[in-house]
């Protein structure tokens, strides 16, 4: 796969967060995706929340009638979320971790101990003709157990790699992180990674091949504040593109 191009999915949500500080309509996270896409974003990605602190249902319905893109629906396992994502029928629905008193997802989901209630929403939502990722740590356990439930797709958490000043304790991360998506092609898997990218730390990341998609969305829209949102997915794909290369 090395030499391959490597997606981009670009998270909106922070951009809602900042609309929603204030109330109204500004800043428009649909905008901001039709931007993204015209600015390199292969897909768009959007974390519906149970408690809606920043997209909302408008704001998925409206991605859904918008946008040209694949439109990646992050959301917890839940009756509730399970109607939506059937309601709209996303290109992939990736399910995560959800804590209402959490600020942003703080880690992988439990699939190896969360087996006998996943399964069903897998096969729901594959059924449904969605494609569906797990958010993952870089754990061979979760690996297996997102195989063995029939999910096609694995999302890596990056966060501990992101979070550690560069040395060794990052190279550890990073190894982990090699090994986890060689391990997740070896058994079947279509592997993406994401959380806490940024410019300083996305090369790394992007180098290995293994990979075929990164979902960055926080780092982008702080960025966006001093370069301009559509310049700083450009500087983000370019970095991606040459670690690729």
């Amino acid at each position: 796969m090395s030499g391959t191009k490597l997606r981009l999915g670009v998270n909106v949500d922070h951009v809602a967060t900042v609309r929603n500080a204030r109330g109204g309509r500004h800043p428009d996270p649909v905008r901001a995706a039709l931007l993204a896409a015209e600015a390199g974003a292969d897909g768009i990605t959007a974390h519906l929340r149970e408690d809606r602190r920043h997209i909302s249902d408008d704001d998925i319905a409206r991605l859904m009638a918008e946008l040209r893109v694949p439109l990646n629906l992050e959301m917890a396992a839940t009756d509730e979320m399970l109607t939506i994502a059937l309601r709209h029928r996303p290109h992939a629905v990736c399910l995560v971790p959800e804590k209402r008193q959490e600020r942003t997802t703080e880690g992988g989901l439990d699939v190896a101990g969360g087996h006998n209630h996943l399964a069903p929403f897998v096969s729901t939502l594959s059924s449904a003709g969605i494609r569906v990722s797990m958010f993952i740590e870089a754990e061979t356990r979760q690996l297996d157990a997102a195989k063995s439930i029939g999910a096609p797709v694995v999302e890596l958490h990056t966060g501990a790699y992101c979070e550690v000043a560069p040395g060794p304790e990052r190279e550890r991360h990073l190894k982990r992180l090699q090994t986890a998506a060689d391990y997740a092609t070896k058994i079947g898997l279509e592997c993406h990674a994401g959380h806490g990218l940024g410019y300083d730390t996305v090369g790394p990341v992007a180098a290995i091949a293994a990979l075929a998609e990164l979902n960055i969305g926080h780092f982008l829209v702080g960025e966006a504040i001093f370069i301009g949102f559509e310049a700083s997915i450009r500087r983000m794909r370019e970095a991606m593109d040459a670690a690729r290369a």
